[in-house]
């Protein structure tokens, strides 16, 4: 499947809070919530480590952003890598349409998951997003792995 080109321009708004993510020595793993009209509600990324707090994945980062919305069956959460099942289950509890992800090799969270439930799932595979995350993973594996819940 043929990405369409906005997915490509959503993609670089949470590969911009991945980058800042790990200017910030975080885990650089960027998000955005996408409106049906294609505007950004919100964007964000994670900040477990800057916070403090294991909650603030780039996906729940990206929807508090957003604010409340009263329907959310027409946007579409773009993440720079395969959610988690925490933030898998945010998708599918909000009824999020579509998630386009940036990529899944180092990472294959819960997006199977998702199609089978009826979201519409675009997988970029995107090189830089790979390459960004390849890196981090190799230079602090234990934040890696505290992050995906295998502290090693």
């Amino acid at each position: 499947m043929s990405a369409a080109p906005e997915y490509r321009a959503w993609l670089e708004v949470a590969a911009a809070e991945a980058r800042q993510g790990l200017a910030e020595g975080g885990i650089p793993i960027g998000a955005a919530l996408i409106g049906a009209d294609g505007r950004v509600l919100g964007r964000g990324r994670n900040r477990r480590v800057q916070d403090g707090d294991p909650s603030v994945h780039g996906e729940t980062a990206a929807f508090r952003a957003a604010g409340r919305q009263r329907d959310y069956s027409g946007t579409t959460m773009v993440t720079t890598l395969s959610p988690c099942w925490y933030c898998s289950g945010l998708v599918r509890q909000f009824g999020i349409g579509r998630l386009v992800i940036g990529e899944a090799r180092t990472f294959h969270g819960g997006h199977d998951w998702l199609a089978e439930h009826g979201v519409e799932v675009v997988l970029l595979d995107d090189d830089a997003c790979a390459e960004l995350m390849a890196g981090f993973v190799a230079e602090h594996p234990r934040l890696w792995y505290e992050d995906i819940g295998e502290a090693r």
